[in-house]
């Protein structure tokens, strides 16, 4: 399709305000279980979700209002019609970029979940380096018996792929912030910080700005030993990537200091990776810029 900037910019941009989504009821009420399950994945202890007065983790906003295994059934017509004219320009592949989330009051069992989703803003024109398109934020009101609970904002890029491949090798570099900085400055020293909360001596990774079991904000660091075993795992087939030779293993490895953390297991076949095995810390080199914690297999 054809159409200058402009007019492809305003065109775009008249879709803000529109409804993304129909007006949505949650499929279940706020229910224990599935607060148990969430807190069980995510090994979240923390006592304000257990018990005749529990609440939900605030971080479970989206998990009330997602349709599951039926799919996207309840988008809109003008929000069909926005990514229909995004592939028209090109714009044919989609990556969620980040969400952002308020949190107004507590969810409790037996609440009752409805919410509106509206297509808040298209952006200009954007390079990245996946390649060009734009950026379409959506957002979330949702109510809990139809008092406004929580806000939910989540983006997407789509946008056309370019042609450019990443460096045969180059492994991708980890997104490093102020939550996490204290972290990889110990991996670049060969050194595995774990990060404790000073109320409660919880520790926790990966590094978060509070703790999880009580909430506290004042932390300290200690090193791990390096001892670990694979929790679990997965193979690693598809997509093929320039930095990756596959198949390979990803695991989740159970620390001793009873914290987990993803990282590649070496040392054995990928087939030869299994649960309860014996790892242990070691630290790879994968560029002149770029180390990374990796376990290795122990014999038994």
């Amino acid at each position: 399709m054809e159409m200058r900037a402009d007019d492809r910019q305003a065109r775009l941009a008249s879709y803000e305000g529109l409804p993304a989504a129909a007006t949505g009821t949650g499929r279940d009420p706020v229910n224990l279980p599935m607060i148990r399950h969430w807190c069980e994945a995510m090994g979240d202890t923390s006592p304000a979700y257990r018990g005749p007065d529990a609440i939900a983790p605030p971080t479970m906003l989206q998990a009330w209002t997602m349709a599951g295994l039926s799919g996207h059934g309840d988008r809109s017509g003008p929000y069909v019609e926005l990514l229909r004219l995004l592939d028209d320009l090109g714009c044919t592949s989609v990556v969620a970029t980040d969400c952002e989330q308020e949190y107004l009051r507590p969810l409790r069992p037996g609440d009752t979940i409805t919410f509106d989703t509206v297509i808040e803003s298209v952006s200009g024109r954007k390079t990245t380096r996946l390649g060009t398109g734009h950026f379409v934020t959506t957002r979330t009101d949702v109510r809990a018996d139809g008092d406004l609970a929580g806000t939910h904002r989540f983006r997407i890029l789509k946008y056309a792929p370019a042609r450019t491949k990443a460096p045969a090798g180059r492994r991708p570099r980890p997104v490093v912030n102020r939550d996490n900085a204290g972290f990889w400055q110990g991996v670049a020293e060969h050194r595995l910080l774990i990060q404790r909360c000073t109320g409660c001596g919880t520790p926790r990774h990966p590094w978060l700005p509070g703790c999880n079991a009580c909430g506290g904000l004042g932390w300290d660091t200690f090193e791990a030993g390096g001892e670990g075993t694979v929790h679990s795992y997965v193979v690693m087939h598809h997509p093929p990537f320039p930095a990756f030779d596959p198949p390979y293993a990803v695991a989740l490895v159970q620390l001793a200091e009873g914290v987990r953390m993803v990282s590649n297991v070496i040392g054995v076949p990928y087939d030869k990776v299994r649960i309860g095995m014996p790892v242990r810390l070691e630290f790879a080199a994968c560029d002149d810029e770029l180390t990374l914690p990796v376990f290795r297999a122990v014999a038994a």
